[in-house]
């Protein structure tokens, strides 16, 4: 614990360091960061969105926004704390832009503990029957997904389809655990909302 809190009072410092030199005219630096931080941030958006050459992009594209923005960058804070708010609103406005939908129907939906419940379907023959309903089902949790807030969406999809725990959203995030936590709960209540409304698909809820 006493080296890992070393070791990052040493990352601010060297990157305040960096930092003040770019500031100062030395723009040749912010290499620097870009080296240093770069496979975490693509680490973080990769957890977000599929698409290699859309990862790519956005990687590039949070590198920028940070450039624009160091001068706003307060000192004796996180630097990748920093640039990993900055990637994940990144990504959130990209996914407005898109309206990518994702969907894990085989993951539990309601309130997490004893009483999970599972947007899932029996292994039986693979009828016609069955293969619409599947179909059906999946589109319509699409839809209700889709329609929720777009940081609600992100973080089901870190929750559910990555099966990240909520300590390693909050930091991934920037976000508090507590927020975490209530973000997911909410996601999960609307989604169940919606879907009780579909009786014919979703009569056993």
């Amino acid at each position: 614990m006493i080296i890992n809190n070393l070791n990052n009072t040493n990352d601010l410092i060297e990157d305040f360091a960096i930092i003040s030199q770019i500031l100062a005219g030395d723009s040749n630096l912010f290499a620097k960061l870009v080296s240093k931080y770069s496979r975490v941030v693509k680490s973080l958006i990769r957890k977000m969105i599929r698409d290699e050459d859309d990862i790519d992009d956005l990687t590039q594209e949070t590198f920028i926004k940070a450039y624009k923005a160091l001068s706003s960058f307060k000192e004796g804070f996180s630097f990748s704390s920093w640039i990993y708010r900055i990637a994940s609103n990144t990504c959130i406005d990209f996914m407005r832009r898109k309206r990518f939908n994702f969907v894990s129907i085989d993951q539990p939906i309601t309130k997490a503990g004893d009483d999970e419940q599972y947007i899932d379907i029996e292994d039986q023959d693979n009828t016609p029957e069955l293969a619409y309903m599947l179909n059906e089902r999946k589109r319509a949790v699409e839809d209700a997904i889709d329609g929720l807030p777009d940081n609600y969406k992100v973080i089901i999809k870190m929750r559910h389809e990555d099966e990240l725990e909520y300590a390693e959203i909050s930091k991934l995030l920037n976000m508090p655990l507590g927020t975490v936590k209530a973000h997911l709960f909410r996601a999960r209540k609307i989604l169940l909302s919606t879907l009780k409304q579909n009786k014919s698909l979703f009569s056993d809820f």
